[in-house]
């Protein structure tokens, strides 16, 4: 009996007119879209490629040498991912390099540096078609599964047939969701075949994997708003009613919760710009350096005199310098570290609000799961900035540390030959976070989608038992 009325209800929705609607939007926008942005992501790469070879040749033909604090000696460029195609994420956002200077890690020019007049309007990629647009049309294909035919007279005929109410309403669920995802899984089909036809490469088993999760997760999240529209249907009796109230939870679901959490994470958990936090560094360098000078000059005076000569007694000032100059990078990087340390702790809470207040809603938990697959997300940007500062402390321990940059030294440079420029290390290549690895931190995400579509099945079910019919 199940299935016969299964079949029933997809013959109901494929003879309708938001089928045909649904397939062709499917037909058109997954495709194009995967499409769109896997030329973006070979731009990217070209880009990428063109920065690294750039910066190679700058410091060959001029080796790096720092005693200008802000002086980038070495940069650490974000390489673009593939499974960008299907989630932009944060990508576009994060910086495009990150500049390494004495005064600290230096974030270079955002991937949107230009800030074309496009990048307001939002970005078109799977995710935002999933989040967005299929969202919508699973409400518009329940929001009436129960309130039409209660409407319309038919749900008192239909279950005075001694047809079990629990019958009824998984057939209506089970009926839809088929003819909703099978034009889905079409087009997604058709969009990796479009791409692995332009040298996508699909067949590797970490991408392979990370797109089947993908698919996963946009059929579950598809199945928590199939869930909703349908406990929309059950509570009320009127279809047109039923779409206001969809459409209603749509907008405050998908549009407005999740950008209100950040919201007001602002509010409750403000924070510092980087910017600032840069300046801050900059100013304790110098202060601390016009410290310095004056114990060297100082102390130098005290042991050798005002008469000095520093052909002869250069050797005396560096056994002199040494040791300040130690204490004082100390100080630097104790009064750094601690700066740094309560920016993170400001910008860690402040996020951690946000994301805690946006979850709110199954979008933001879809969009924060799919980042991570896609490896566009917060696991990428941490990973990226971890080896910012790691490479930064692997430069500070065996390059930035022996550049004096006290007033005898500087008169040391223009009295005697410089040295020849120390060689600087290579950038570290980036660790790669494995699926089981973002799964790990996605389970959040992942729990609650899978939670919000039994609780919202659960109430739909509870509710229509009650109804009377």
């Amino acid at each position: 009996m199940l299935m016969t009325l299964i079949q029933k209800e997809m013959m109901h929705h494929i003879l309708s007119v938001r089928f045909v609607a649904l397939l062709v939007m499917c037909l058109l926008l997954v495709p194009l879209t995967l499409h769109i942005n896997y030329r973006n992501y070979l731009q990217n790469q070209i880009n990428y490629q063109e920065s690294i070879k750039l910066s190679t040749t700058e410091s060959e033909e001029k080796p790096a040498d720092a005693p200008d604090p802000d002086t980038e000696v070495s940069k650490l460029f974000l390489q673009p991912t593939p499974l960008s195609v299907f989630a932009k994420g944060l990508e576009e956002s994060l910086p495009s390099y990150l500049g390494m200077t004495r005064n600290g890690v230096k974030q270079g020019s955002m991937a949107l540096g230009e800030a074309p007049l496009s990048s307001a309007l939002g970005n078109l990629d799977f995710l935002f078609v999933v989040s967005t647009v299929f969202s919508l049309l699973a409400l518009l294909f329940t929001f009436d599964a129960v309130a039409g035919e209660r409407e319309a007279g038919t749900l008192r005929i239909t279950l005075a047939n001694a047809l079990p109410r629990d019958l009824f309403l998984w057939s209506k669920l089970i009926g839809g969701y088929i003819v909703f995802v099978v034009p889905f899984l079409v087009s997604f089909l058709l969009g990796l075949l479009l791409l692995v036809s332009q040298g996508f490469p699909l067949g590797t088993s970490g991408i392979l994997l990370r797109v089947f999760s993908l698919t996963l997760v946009a059929l579950l999240y598809i199945g928590v708003f199939f869930a909703m529209g349908t406990v929309i249907s059950t509570y009320l009796d009127n279809a047109k009613t039923a779409l206001i109230i969809a459409f209603t939870v749509w907008v405050l679901a998908v549009l407005i919760a999740p950008r209100v959490g950040f919201l007001t994470a602002k509010l409750i958990a403000p924070t510092r710009a980087i910017q600032s936090v840069y300046m801050e560094k900059t100013a304790i360098r110098n202060n601390l350096n016009a410290e310095k000078d004056n114990a060297i000059a100082g102390k130098i005076i005290e042991t050798l005199g005002t008469s000095i000569n520093f052909n002869k007694d250069m050797a005396k000032i560096n056994e002199i310098r040494e040791p300040i100059d130690a204490e004082y990078r100390q100080k630097f990087q104790e009064q750094v570290n601690k700066i740094e340390r309560e920016y993170q702790r400001e910008k860690k809470r402040q996020e951690s609000v946000g994301e805690t207040l946006s979850r709110i809603t199954p979008t933001a938990s879809l969009i924060y799961l799919t980042m991570n697959l896609a490896e566009t997300g917060k696991i990428k940007r941490n990973t990226y900035f971890q080896t910012g500062a790691r490479y930064y402390t692997q430069l500070e321990e065996a390059y930035f540390s022996e550049i004096k940059d006290d007033q005898f030294a500087t008169m040391a440079r223009f009295t005697s030959k410089p040295p020849e420029p120390k060689k600087v290390a290579p950038p570290p290549d980036m660790a790669e976070t494995s699926l089981s690895e973002t799964l790990r931190h996605s389970v959040v995400d992942l729990l609650l989608l899978c939670f919000l579509a039994v609780v919202l099945t659960t109430v739909a079910f509870l509710k229509f038992f009650r109804s009377d019919i």
